[in-house]
């Protein structure tokens, strides 16, 4: 999968779930640009054929193309999965970022109801995406799933306990999955998993738009989602066993 230009990226086929926010644009940029073919999902139709435009137009001749998927449907997930696979023939990476929000003034404040959005948005799309996607990376040879999570699923805070528990659930499910890439590998007497899961964190992502709004705020700490799409494109040139099961951390550790 190496190309002339030595990247790895050149001529993989790369799903990203949640990619009609600046953080998903900035990936399929970065993507298309790495020479792999794109394929975003998002379950907003309008953005996500921004994005995809954006990317098409960024970097003439890249595939970019981009599907409305209900992650929260396992069946509808798992079709898409299959449908990439069959129509590009192969399939090299998930990069998931699906996100949310929700949060309290206090622990005692915390509001039940956010911990049903986010269970579902933060952990069940996980789920459904790993899943669907666990043997087409493993068939690839060079697959990684890339869940991108936050330093509070390591240090939840009182006003936070539903965002960052629904976190560390998501990457406890990410790990399981590295962990089954490298029971796979070692069935097979390989020297090690032929793919991998890892997971990125950040303590909070920035954006233009956001230092235009807030030009007097330092954003202390945050990852800018074009360093985002960089680390995450940086991946694929890491062999899998250095990088499968672990944190990979963008920020500094709490």
């Amino acid at each position: 999968m190496s190309a002339p230009n030595g990247s790895t990226l050149d001529g993989a086929v790369v799903a990203v779930a949640g990619a009609a926010g600046p953080a998903g644009r900035a990936t399929l940029l970065r993507l298309a640009e790495a020479g792999a073919t794109v394929v975003a999902a998002d379950a907003d139709a309008a953005r996500l054929a921004e994005a995809v435009d954006a990317a098409r137009y960024a970097h003439g001749g890249a595939t970019v193309t981009g599907d409305t998927v209900d992650l929260l449907d396992l069946d509808a997930t798992r079709a898409w999965a299959d449908r990439t696979e069959k129509e590009f023939g192969r399939i090299d990476g998930l990069v998931h970022l699906v996100g949310g929000w929700r949060g309290s003034a206090s622990f005692a404040e915390t509001d039940l109801a956010d911990w049903d959005v986010l269970e579902n948005l933060l952990i069940r799309t996980v789920q459904h995406t790993s899943l669907a996607f666990q043997a087409g990376l493993e068939r690839s040879g060079n697959g990684r799933y890339l869940l991108i999570s936050a330093a509070g699923a390591s240090k939840p805070t009182a006003g936070n306990a539903a965002y960052a528990a629904s976190k560390a659930a998501a990457e406890a499910w990410t790990l399981a999955l590295g962990d089954a890439f490298r029971k796979a590998a070692k069935a097979e007497g390989a020297d090690g998993p032929r793919a991998a899961a890892a997971i990125l964190v950040v303590k909070a992502l920035v954006h233009d738009a956001m230092r235009a709004e807030r030009p007097n705020a330092k954003f202390a700490g945050f990852t800018d989602v074009k360093e985002l799409a960089e680390a995450i494109a940086g991946v694929w040139e890491r062999p899998a066993g250095e990088v499968n099961g672990n944190r990979l951390w963008l920020t500094e550790k709490p």
